[in-house]
């Protein structure tokens, strides 16, 4: 079984250490993860030859989306592509916080999943690919089963 792909699509260069940590996530769990860089406001044809490139890889893939303010990027990329899609914006005091309400609401038949957690839109790629790949399914399993552990070890620490 060919090894799945995440491509992390940011919308500026400003975002990258958000998509690093996505990236180191994503190798946790031996995903493949790309980084490119495209604005659906700035460079959109760039943004669909971007798109274009890797929907020709007959890979299973998912799209991490990571951009700000008004969060074209995520709706731009699910009606572009058929692989799912996860919007993870980098966290900004901007507004008050209101600009993560650009990737919340989508126009119908778009829907990118919403993650805010780096790691998170990892895990949520891993389990995604999972569905179909048994040994991927076992990772974010034993991952799952470290994170209770923890939880049991830090309560009996505090009695």
């Amino acid at each position: 079984m060919p090894k799945p792909l995440v491509v992390i699509l940011m919308g500026s260069k400003a975002d990258i250490e958000h998509c690093t940590k996505i990236s180191d996530a994503c190798n946790e769990y031996g995903l493949e993860a790309v980084l490119r860089i495209a604005s659906a406001h700035k460079t959109p044809e760039h943004a669909l030859s971007v798109l274009n490139e890797y929907e020709k890889d007959d890979r299973p893939k998912v799209y991490i989306t990571v951009a700000g303010r008004s969060n074209a990027l995520s709706g731009f990329t699910d009606g572009s592509v058929s692989a799912p899609v996860i919007a993870c914006p980098p966290p900004s005091d901007s507004f008050g916080g209101a600009d993560v309400f650009s990737s919340l609401r989508m126009p119908s038949g778009i829907a990118p999943a919403v993650v805010l957690e780096p790691a998170n839109a990892a895990l949520l790629a891993a389990k995604i690919f999972g569905v179909a790949n048994v040994e991927l399914r076992q990772q974010v399993m034993a991952s799952q089963k470290r994170a209770a552990n923890k939880i049991i070890e830090d309560d009996a620490s505090v009695r």
